[in-house]
């Protein structure tokens, strides 16, 4: 389970870029590189990082899905997640 002020960061830098999407997309165009730097580091979706919606763990992210591999496993052994079910053969 990550910590809530790492879960916290992540939605304030979404805020952020979405705040600022526009008026970067703007400056992009106009090619003003000036006026990009003087935007805040936040306000770039390069900085935004994938985590899972249930714990907030950052790695093993499926994007499909919106949760991370573990608990994609659980859930789906579970029988929690529609039309998945462990393979056998």
């Amino acid at each position: 389970m990550a910590k809530e002020s790492m879960k916290a960061r992540e939605v304030k830098r979404a805020k952020c870029v979405a705040k600022y999407a526009d008026k970067r997309a703007a400056l992009k165009a106009a090619g003003d590189y000036e006026g990009l730097q003087k935007l805040p580091k936040n306000a770039s979706p390069v900085r935004m990082h994938n985590r899972c919606k249930l714990t907030g763990r950052p790695k093993g992210y499926m994007r499909q899905f919106g949760i991370s591999r573990v608990m994609f496993r659980e859930m789906a052994n579970f029988g929690l997640i529609p039309g998945v079910k462990k393979a056998s053969w």
